[in-house]
C-alpha cells in the first residue's frame, strides 16, 4: 500500500515536517510494510521554505535582515536545484516576530522581505516563489520596495519612512532606481486569501485589527492604501485596486505586482506544484493530510483541501488529521475528505493536544491505518 503523507503545519505546535513524521510513525505501528511518502506542504505562510526544500531539495541560506520593527533578525530562504528562490515574508516581516505589546501595523515594515529578495538575487536567482502569509505589516510592500532601491517620496520631496502610516503621505514613486537584476526575473506570489487591497474587505479592515490596529488606525491605513493605489497608477501605470489577493500580507501582494510585475496565485496550488505532489500522488492508495484546525475556512485556499482536490482527481481516498475541529468543519467532506480525526477528541481536550501533539498524531494515524489500510 502506498500512502502519501502531506500535512500542513499544526500552528503553534509542530512544523509540517514533524507532523508528517509522526503520521508515518503511527502508520508503521499498524502497517509496517506500507510504503510511505512524506510530502510536508504549506499555503504560503510559515513553513513554506522548509516544506518545499524538504520535498524538492536545494539549500537553505540565512542572512541578517531588518525585522518588522526595524530590529535585526536572522531570516532564511531557499534556493532550489533549478535556481528558483523560495522566500516566505514571515521570516523577516512576520507576525510572530513582534511581541504582543508592540503590534502596530502603522509602524511595522516589509523592508526585511526586500532584503531577502536582494540576498537571493546574489545567488543569481531569476525565478522567485514568495509566500506572503503570516505578516505583521500593512505597508503595501513599500518597505520591500525601498530595500530593492525604489524611491518613494512624500510632498516635501523627502523619502517616506517605515510603516503603514506612511502610505497616506506618498506623492511619488520612482522605479528607475530599482536593482537592475530585477529585470527579466519572474515573481510568483503564494497567497491563501483573495482580499483586495482596500475597502471593507481589504487589507486594513479585515486583517489590521488582528495585527494590533485600533479602529482609527484601520481607517488611516485604508486611506493610505487608497492613496498608494492612486500613486501607483499615476507613476507606474499599474491598476492594483481590485487584484484578488492584493490585500494579502497588508497589501504586500498588490505591492509586489506593482513594483516587480509579480503574479499572485493561490498559495496551496503553487506549493503543491513546487513539491511535486501531482506526480508523486499517482498510484497511491491513500492520502493523509491535515492542519492545526479544520473549519469552514479550510475549503477556501487552505493546503489540506488543495491536496484533497488533487487526490480526488486521481481517484485516491483522503483522510485528514486536525488538532481540533472548528465551526462547520463538515464542509471539507464536500471537498472530498473521507474522514477527519481530531487530536482534541483523542487527547480529551484541545489544551492537552496542543501541549504534546506527537503521540496523539501517532494514535490518529494508527487508527487510520487500521480502518483504511487493513480492511
Amino acid at each position: 500500500m502506498k500512502v502519501i503523507i502531506a500535512p500542513d503545519k499544526f500552528k503553534g505546535t509542530l512544523v509540517a515536517k514533524d507532523v508528517a513524521k509522526a503520521i508515518e510513525a503511527g502508520i508503521k505501528k499498524v502497517a509496517p510494510d506500507a510504503q510511505t511518502v512524506l510530502i510536508p506542504i504549506a499555503d504560503g505562510g510559515e513553513g513554506t521554505v522548509d516544506a518545499i526544500l524538504t520535498a524538492a531539495g536545494g539549500a537553505r541560506h540565512e542572512v541578517v535582515a531588518t525585522g518588522p520593527l526595524g530590529e535585526s533578525v536572522r531570516a532564511g530562504f531557499g534556493i532550489l536545484p533549478d535556481g528558483t528562490a523560495v522566500i516566505e515574508m514571515a521570516q523577516a516581516s512576520g507576525f510572530a516576530l513582534v511581541p504582543p505589546d508592540k503590534r502596530d501595523p502603522t509602524v511595522t515594515t516589509t523592508y526585511g522581505t526586500g532584503e531577502l529578495i536582494e540576498a537571493a538575487l546574489d545567488f543569481e536567482a531569476r525565478r522567485f516563489l514568495i509566500g506572503i502569509g503570516g505578516s505583521a505589516t500593512c505597508d503595501a510592500g513599500i518597505g520591500a520596495a525601498q530595500a530593492l532601491g525604489i524611491k518613494i517620496y512624500r510632498e516635501d520631496g523627502l523619502e517616506i519612512g517605515f510603516g503603514g502610516a506612511e502610505l497616506i503621505k506618498i506623492t511619488g514613486i520612482d522605479r528607475s532606481t530599482i536593482d537592475s537584476r530585477i529585470s527579466g526575473t519572474e515573481f510568483l506570489v503564494a497567497s491563501d486569501v483573495n482580499n483586495p487591497l482596500y475597502g471593507p474587505y481589504g487589507a486594513a479592515h479585515v486583517f489590521a485589527p488582528q495585527k494590533g490596529a485600533s479602529a482609527d488606525q484601520v481607517n488611516l491605513l485604508d486611506q493610505g492604501l487608497i492613496n498608494f493605489a492612486r500613486v501607483v497608477e499615476k507613476d507606474l501605470g499599474v491598476d492594483i485596486s481590485n487584484i484578488p489577493g492584493g490585500g494579502a500580507a497588508g497589501g504586500l501582494g498588490a505591492g509586489l505586482v506593482a513594483f516587480l510585475g509579480a503574479s499572485i496565485k493561490p498559495g496551496a496550488e503553487l506549493i503543491i506544484e513546487a513539491v511535486g505532489l501531482r506526480e508523486k500522488i499517482k498510484g497511491a492508495d491513500l492520502v493523509i493530510t491535515g492542519e492545526g484546525q479544520i473549519d469552514a475556512q479550510s475549503v477556501y485556499g487552505k493546503a489540506p483541501v488543495g491536496v484533497t482536490r488533487l487526490a480526488k482527481k486521481n481517484s485516491v481516498k483522503v483522510v485528514a488529521i486536525a488538532g481540533r475541529l472548528g465551526q462547520d468543519y463538515e464542509k471539507v467532506f464536500d471537498a472530498g475528505v473521507e474522514q477527519v480525526f481530531s487530536l482534541a477528541e483523542i487527547a480529551g481536550t484541545a489544551d492537552e493536544a496542543m501541549k504534546n501533539p506527537t503521540p496523539y498524531i501517532e494514535a490518529a494515524a494508527s487508527r487510520i491505518a487500521k480502518e483504511f489500510l487493513l480492511n
